[in-house]
């Protein structure tokens, strides 16, 4: 197999974050080749809670929709302190929302799904399978990649490599770079089974079962009849022995048995896991960036790991097109270190919370852990504090792409840095979601705008007109988009002639009230340099 000797985009690795930015790059018409070791998708369930931001973000290559229609919905769980139930938690959630807060779906399935998004821009996007990278010289201009694909030693030269090579990062380790944090020594025993259930899709947790005594154990129905199987195995047990089919199906049976499940059932998948909590201190080395769990990796307890990586994605893919397209500076790409790290630093302190709750370090640990376990027996305020608190978006509080704050009396949920909440509309007599405007360029949000206003919008989204991806202006009010539902009113304010303007990753940049025309154009200059050359050309005149 030959492989080209120059591409614009490089991606080590074809998980489900590889091949997620790949299809993103291709949607902003940037071309890139995915080189993965293995000659398929993955085997085992592995990552299996997709989150409602990573759907959205599915959404932007059209990968949404198979989730929806393979996947579980869920919305809250349940646990229990050996057989009697302690917390019945909700996340929140509507009828009216366009995503379920979680879906199940077995990773092999994302990666599946994230590649057919890929295949319907050929020209694009290209993945070889059996292609490992093996080293790398970096330079101001780009990377050369020594890459061992078939029988055959390659050299491609990329312009930016995207490390997405997973927690055994090769091109993290052939940079020199190491992961920092802590590592739990407490292990899971990962267990997939296909066995007929009825039981409603909740997150499942036992502390101490009958079942298990001593253990915590975990449940996740999937697609197509499977359960997932997580379980602590005991200290001092044996890694190789804890996954010998001999021992882990008598384990499944007792629990199984304990709580009623008795169709017939057979194992699929076994492998074994312990917490980490590490990541690189920057993202970004020159012309090589990380995303994934080749720049940090985060504990399964509250679902982070895969959801962040594609979040990530999310984030980089935009920036990354802008700067390839000659759109904006390569110092955009430092806002996506600075951003990422921020929220992997707060994935890490949530998952460090959850993990010292699910597999307890030290005999304090487990002492304060039983103690909260009994107490919520009887006790319903003490309940949250067993709440595994899932992935939820990340703000971006201190971003250096974050304008100055021009509409503080609209709330904090919808200020500069925050991801922008999503909000049912109608458009004529047809549905349309707020959320559905992103992935693409800049969007323009008018809340009632006057004629002046609104002519100062069109003005400006006729002077992107030419760029790759264009503003986009969206009217709220009685000529424009309705809220039927309130959403919008209720998340953005009703103040007339307030503007927000939100990334093309969904995150608000700016908001404003009655801003005038300078500032609009100020703020969309970096991003559209047309925008700065018609500002010029009027005050020329």
């Amino acid at each position: 197999m030959t492989l080209p000797s120059h591409v614009p985009v490089l991606i080590a690795g074809g998980g489900p974050v590889g091949l997620t930015l790949a299809a993103l790059l291709a949607e902003y018409g940037i071309a890139s080749l995915t080189v993965e070791a293995d000659d398929d998708y993955c085997s085992g369930s592995r990552a299996i809670c997709i989150s409602r931001r990573s759907q959205e973000i599915l959404g932007w290559v059209d990968a949404d929709q198979p989730l929806m229609a393979t996947g579980l919905a869920w919305t809250g769980g349940r646990s229990y302190f050996r057989d009697r139930e302690v917390l019945h938690f909700e996340m929140p959630h509507d009828p009216l929302q366009r995503y379920a807060p979680m879906v199940n779906i077995q990773q092999y399935a994302i990666e599946e799904y994230a590649h057919q998004a890929m295949q319907r821009r050929p020209g694009l996007a290209a993945l070889q399978w059996s292609a490992r990278v093996l080293g790398l010289q970096t330079d101001p201009d780009g990377v050369s990649v020594q890459v061992q694909a078939g029988d055959q030693r390659q050299t491609v030269r990329a312009d930016w490599l995207i490390a997405c090579d997973g927690g055994r990062s090769t091109v993290r380790e052939a940079m020199g770079l190491k992961l920092e944090g802590m590592q739990y020594e407490g292990r899971y025993v990962i267990v997939d089974i296909e066995q007929e259930s009825q039981r409603p899709v909740e997150r499942l947790a036992w502390f101490d079962p009958p079942s298990n005594p001593g253990s915590t154990l975990l449940m996740h129905r999937q697609p197509g009849n499977v359960w997932r199987v997580d379980y602590q195995i005991r200290d001092g047990e044996d890694p190789e022995e804890a996954v010998k089919p001999e021992n882990v199906l008598p384990r499944v049976q007792s629990h199984l048995d304990m709580i009623g499940e008795t169709a017939p059932w057979k194992p699929l998948w076994i492998s074994i896991y312990n917490a980490k909590c590490l990541t690189l201190d920057r993202y970004r080395h020159g012309r090589v960036l990380f995303a994934g769990d080749a720049g940090h990796l985060v504990p399964i307890f509250g679902v982070r790991g895969l959801n962040s990586g594609l979040d990530d994605a999310g984030n980089l893919a935009w920036k990354l097109a802008w700067v390839l397209k000659g759109q904006a500076p390569d110092s955009l790409l430092d806002s996506y270190s600075v951003e990422r790290v921020h929220a992997t630093r707060q994935n890490l302190a949530y998952g460090a919370k959850s993990t010292e709750f699910m597999a307890p370090p030290d005999f304090g640990f487990r002492l304060m852990r039983e103690a909260a376990l009994r107490l919520a027996l009887v006790d319903e305020a003490v309940r949250p504090l067993i709440n595994p608190r899932q992935s939820a978006p990340i703000s971006y509080d201190a971003s250096p792409l974050n304008l100055d704050d021009g509409a503080p009396q609209a709330g904090p949920a919808t200020a500069p840095g925050q991801p922008a909440p999503d909000a049912l509309l109608q458009e004529g007599g047809a549905p349309r979601y707020l959320s559905a405007c992103f992935g693409a360029g800049f969007v323009a949000l008018a809340l009632a705008p006057d004629a002046a206003l609104s002519a100062e919008l069109d003005a400006l989204a006729a002077a992107t007109q030419d760029a790759p991806h264009p503003l986009r202006v969206l009217r709220a009010g009685a000529d424009g988009l309705r809220d039927a539902h309130g959403q919008l009113r209720q998340r953005y304010g009703d103040a007339p002639s307030t503007v927000y303007l939100l990334r093309p990753d969904g995150y608000v940049l700016g908001r404003w009230t009655a801003p005038d025309a300078a500032i609009l154009r100020a703020a969309l200059a970096p991003y559209y340099p047309s925008v700065a050359a018609t500002a010029t050309k009027k005050g020329q005149a």
